[in-house]
């Protein structure tokens, strides 16, 4: 065996590894139940163990939904999915009906985004396998890195939703996603990086869309009025709960 063999066959070996060429198709991946998204995407979906951002200039756009066929598959395995201070509040029917067993749901508020990156962290660090999903505001480069790689060691799927302008900031996630608004319902998905730096055209995808301003179907009001539809209002404020056990 050449040099170059060698050299080619620790590549392989090492898919984490940016390499300036196109990524290990044997990187662990979830579908996302996008066909289109998968075959563009290295592994074919979701990167296990990393840290996937999906950005957006406003919320509504989709941006849980894309998420949910994933989360379902992780939450039949009997594995956790953990929602750290999601801005809205979850509406189990909605997302009982998408096949995510709340049995397997864990809902986590903090008081402050130091606290909630640090739950990130600890849940991240703790027993193997699941979903982490958070929605800081800001977060710097050695924090992100810090979760990068606690995803990384327990083959988490950890996915933190950022407004647009994170763009302009350096990230250690193996996928950034940006969606923006298209005619007809639609959403125009960028894939911005991915591992191998793909450069691909956007992809125009037919996603759950806002029921009111900012809001998704798979959400219900902090205190509905008797009789109120399902939708969602903003939540009044980060609410503490008692520190959770960590998970097995």
């Amino acid at each position: 065996m050449n040099h170059s063999q060698n050299i080619e066959k620790l590549l392989d070996a090492t898919p984490r590894l940016w390499k300036g060429r196109r990524a290990s198709r044997a990187q662990p991946a979830l579908p996302t139940g996008q066909a289109r998204l998968d075959a563009r995407l290295p592994g074919g979906g979701w990167p296990l163990g990393a840290v996937s951002e999906i950005m957006a200039g406003r919320s509504g756009l989709g941006e849980f939904s894309l998420l949910l066929p994933a989360l379902a598959d992780i939450g039949r395995q009997g594995q956790w999915v953990v929602l750290v201070d999601p801005p809205w509040v979850p509406y189990p029917a909605s997302l009982s009906g998408n096949g995510l067993p709340l049995a397997r749901l864990l809902l986590i508020r903090t008081n402050s985004e130091k606290e909630s990156l640090w739950a990130c962290e600890q849940v991240l660090a703790n027993g193997r396998g699941g979903a982490v999903l958070a929605w800081p505001e800001r977060i710097a480069f050695p924090r992100l890195r810090r979760l990068q790689l606690a995803a990384e060691a327990n083959g988490k799927l950890a996915v933190l939703f950022r407004p647009e302008n994170a763009l302009r900031e350096a990230s250690p996630a193996a996928l950034r996603l940006l969606l923006e608004p298209g005619d007809g319902g639609h959403t125009r998905l960028q894939i911005v990086k991915c591992r191998g730096n793909q450069v691909l055209e956007p992809l125009w995808l037919t996603l759950p869309r806002a029921t009111l301003a900012g809001t998704e179907p798979w959400l219900t009001p902090e205190n509905p009025a008797p009789g109120a539809p399902a939708a969602a209002l903003p939540a009044t404020g980060r609410r503490p709960l008692p520190a959770p056990t960590l998970l097995n």
